[in-house]
């Protein structure tokens, strides 16, 4: 019998400009007998979760974001452009994707829309058109099952740990980010990488300091 495809979480925001390189870069480096399970959920419920700021929460790490991100596209040759705001509400293009059944094909035409075009992702004549081009229904967007299918991912997520987007998920491992995604490959080709005496330590590895303990000494 043939053997069945080994299957990946990948955890991803479309707010994300990385989740859309990564998407690009999985395209081209997964190994055959591999699939992805695409799991939108809202970034903004990680951050809460694990009390942390988003990038484009901090100044002058929003702005060097944007411009580094739009620097590596045009170094990589990828078609890329900042949407007319940043950040924005990505909850009707999560709902979208998973009423399309979060497939490859729809989780690309949406990234490609929100991050090639420098269109307003808040225009509803947005999501309208993208809805009609996936053939959804725009009223699928509010049905039950797809706002329940957003927070379970959410919740999924949370419970494996994964602390920002995007991460893949390997028989438990996270591996975040762009950056990641060339360890991940790695380690899906050779699993005794993370099984040596320093990666077991690094996983036990103790903090000497703490910063909210500091800060109130």
């Amino acid at each position: 019998m043939p053997t069945a495809p080994k299957v990946l979480d990948w955890y991803f925001d479309f707010i994300s400009p990385y989740a859309y390189f990564a998407l690009l870069k999985l395209d081209r480096a997964l190994p055959a007998g591999v699939e992805l399970r695409l799991r939108p959920l809202l970034f903004a419920g990680l951050l809460n979760h694990h009390g942390h700021k988003g990038p484009a929460e901090i100044p002058a790490k929003r702005i060097w974001t944007y411009q580094s991100c739009t620097w590596s596209a045009a170094q990589a040759g990828i078609p890329f452009r900042f949407p007319a705001a940043h950040p924005f509400n990505p909850i009707p293009y999560l709902r979208l994707c998973l009423a399309a059944g979060a497939t490859p094909a729809a989780t690309r035409t949406i990234f490609d829309a929100l991050w090639t075009t420098g269109a307003d992702p808040a225009d509803p004549a947005q999501v309208e058109t993208l809805a009609a081009r996936l053939g959804v229904p725009l009223a699928a967007l509010e049905a039950p099952a797809v706002k329940q299918q957003l927070r379970d991912n959410g919740e999924a997520a949370i419970a494996a740990g994964v602390f920002g987007v995007p991460t893949l998920v390997i028989d438990g491992q996270l591996f975040w980010g762009v950056d990641g995604l060339d360890f991940a490959m790695a380690c899906l080709a050779d699993p005794a990488l993370l099984d040596s005496a320093e990666m077991r330590r690094l996983a036990t590895l103790p903090a000497a300091a703490n910063r909210l303990r500091a800060a109130s000494a």
